[in-house]
């Protein structure tokens, strides 16, 4: 076992310093379905680190700020993350993803049926329900 987790430091110090491994992760794939994601966003790649716009605009995140979130009164298991350098990029057809301000959280979590919803939100608290989201977009996992 102390052999193992030896070797695993190891790479891992190795991988730090050429900086080339494990510098650039791609992100899960997400397709459009909600008509506000197909004519805002498009399709996604979204991991824990960064969202990318099918324009190539990207949000990276600053940290997972909480593991749960309310959603129409009910609490479920979701992610919420704080964007590292708050900003409203303008997306598709020149529609900005939130258009009110600049998204400092986004929070995402599964509908069912393999879909996931995001949630945007501007402000600088965290926000604990989807109440004063600005916007929101459904994507199918694929």
């Amino acid at each position: 076992m102390k052999i193992i987790r030896t070797g695993l430091v190891a790479v891992a110090i190795a991988a730090g310093l050429t900086g080339s491994a494990l510098a650039y992760v791609e992100g899960d794939d997400y397709t459009a379905v909600s008509s506000t994601a197909e004519s805002v966003t498009g399709d996604i790649q979204f991991d824990d680190f960064s969202i990318t716009f099918a324009n190539g605009r990207t949000l990276e995140f600053a940290e997972l700020v909480a593991d749960h979130f309310i959603v129409g009164g009910n609490t479920v298991p979701a992610s919420v993350y704080s964007v590292r350098k708050p900003a409203d990029p303008v997306l598709n057809n020149g529609n900005r993803l939130c258009g009110s301000g600049n998204v400092s959280y986004i929070a995402a979590w599964s509908t069912g049926d393999d879909l996931t919803a995001l949630a945007v939100f501007t402000g600088d608290e965290a926000p604990a329900s989807d109440e004063e989201m600005c916007a929101s977009y459904t994507y199918e996992n694929q």
